[in-house]
């Protein structure tokens, strides 16, 4: 199935209808599906490659791929040993370890992409694919920055093309039912949201490592580092530890935001926040003095967000998020004995009503209700099922498949629960506690030298519309990034 580059919405299976209506009386075949219910013709199936194909990568594209419903052309990953099992899996997709050489060569002969590289390369090669008119899936957060986030967001509408965040919880009934429940008044009208996570769970707030380590002959690790500025390879960024360093990751908000913010932003309808405030763990490697460390994100946080009264919630909202394994005290509503998100706590998200509190885990799961009556609701059984629900990660990645097939206008494409228009403003969201995190320990010294002042520890207010923080200038250095060399968002 090959993506029109001036992408009007037409897809194959439209050009192979049209082709056979005029072919009557001729001897042009007619696909098998035309012909006889329940055949599908490899005309039907989307050419996708994949970018990053360890760990999360490889569920990723093997999810899409559906047990064969599509075909996997191209596998891309800049570590081929870590790529292994991928290519094992699909021995007869072509293999690169540069996305830009993998778009020159076989650009004509790929749908669509699935993108699960390390975060600071999620928009690079996002816009590289759309730009070339490929429908794509990124992995959460959708970008390293704020500007990304909306540059990503105009290109889909720009190309017209089929769009979907990684955050598979957004799919989720739980979700669903948590949305339904509030739509129904059951909680009343929220005033405050307490998030929290257990992240993070690689090394994180640690000096920047120094010593001297050598390049795994598998990983090509200029392509590594990409549009990010320049550092030596290092055992303590690379596999997996990248997640705590701001050249690479966007430390534990980065990584569960986008799971554990969405179900309140998606319940209540938010857009832009108004301001942002935070404090952040410190970390002391000698008695009385902090190391301030700023390549390397904090040990923990706790983040305040605010946002304005939206069409579903008449209220102001404040929004407190808690990492490090962090986490809000139970409500006076919820029984002592009762969990709070997780079973064992660890993460999850809960929303404070005036008629009660609505709380579930990761992913929007195990939604429940305690309301000032004594009452406790739970998710009936098998309610918002779809033919997706029972698929792996709720269906997330096939249901983004079968949109990219049936275009951009399609009723596919506007039930996806995380195409960029949505997940855009939420990754935005996300990112902005993020510059609040890296503003904290900002600091100027004294005209003698003796003592510092930090003029980040405050509230940040946030301009939404122009991506700007107002009253600390110093702060929207993090709005957006500076791309090494030859690299920039195209």
């Amino acid at each position: 199935m090959s993506t029109n580059n001036n992408p009007k919405d037409v897809t194959r299976r439209d050009f192979l209808q049209k082709s056979s209506a005029a072919a009557i009386g001729s001897f042009f075949i007619v696909p098998r599906h035309v012909l006889g219910k329940g055949y599908r013709a490899p005309s039907d199936k989307l050419n996708i490659a994949a970018v990053g194909i360890g760990g999360k990568g490889f569920s990723d594209i093997s999810n899409a791929w559906n047990n064969g419903a599509e075909n996997i052309v191209a596998l891309c990953d800049v570590d081929w040993n870590l790529a292994q099992k991928c290519f094992d899996k699909f021995p007869n997709a072509k293999k690169y370890k540069d996305f830009r050489k993998m778009f020159d060569e076989m650009g004509k002969d790929i749908d669509a992409v699935t993108i699960s590289t390390p975060d600071h390369t999620h928009a690079v090669v996002a816009m590289a694919a759309m730009s070339r008119g490929k429908h794509v899936y990124v992995q959460k957060p959708l970008t390293h920055n704020i500007n990304e986030a909306r540059k990503l967001t105009e290109a889909a509408r720009k190309y017209k093309l089929v769009s979907q965040m990684g955050n598979q919880g957004a799919s989720n009934p739980g979700q669903q039912q948590m949305v339904e429940w509030f739509k129904k008044g059951v909680i009343g009208t929220v005033k405050e949201v307490e998030v929290w996570t257990n992240r993070p769970i690689w090394p994180q707030g640690i000096p920047v490592p120094t010593a001297k380590a050598e390049v795994p002959s598998t990983l090509d690790w200029d392509l590594y580092v990409g549009p990010a500025e320049w550092v030596d390879y290092s055992p303590a960024y690379h596999p997996f530890k990248w997640h705590g360093w701001w050249n690479f990751g966007t430390g534990a908000l980065g990584d569960m935001g986008c799971h554990l913010i969405d179900t309140p932003f998606r319940v209540l309808g938010l857009g832009y926040p108004t301001e942002v405030e935070c404090s952040v763990g410190a970390v002391f490697l000698k008695d009385w003095t902090p190391e301030y460390i700023p390549e390397g994100c904090p040990p923990s946080s706790r983040v305040q967000i605010k946002f304005p009264a939206s069409k579903m919630n008449n209220s102001d909202i404040k929004m407190t998020w808690h990492d490090g394994g962090l986490r809000p005290f139970h409500p006076d509503l919820v029984p002592a004995n009762d969990p709070l998100g997780e079973p064992d706590s660890s993460n999850g998200a809960m929303l404070i009503g005036d008629k009660g509190v609505m709380m579930c885990a990761t992913y929007g799961k195990d939604p429940k209700v305690y309301l000032k009556s004594g009452e406790k609701l739970e998710m009936p059984k098998d309610a918002f099922q779809t033919k997706y629900t029972s698929l792996p990660e709720f269906g997330h990645q096939v249901a983004w498949t079968d949109a990219c097939k049936a275009g951009f206008n399609s009723k596919e494409h506007k039930a996806l629960t995380s195409s960029f228009d949505y997940s855009g403003p939420l990754t935005e969201t996300v990112i902005m506690g993020n510059l609040a995190i890296r503003s904290y320990n900002f600091r100027t010294a004294s005209a003698d030298g003796k003592s510092f002042n930090f003029p980040g520890r405050k509230k940040l207010i946030w301009d939404g519309n122009n991506m700007k923080i107002t009253n600390f200038d110093e702060a929207n250095q993090f709005v957006t990034r500076k791309y090494r060399g030859e690299w920039k968002l195209v």
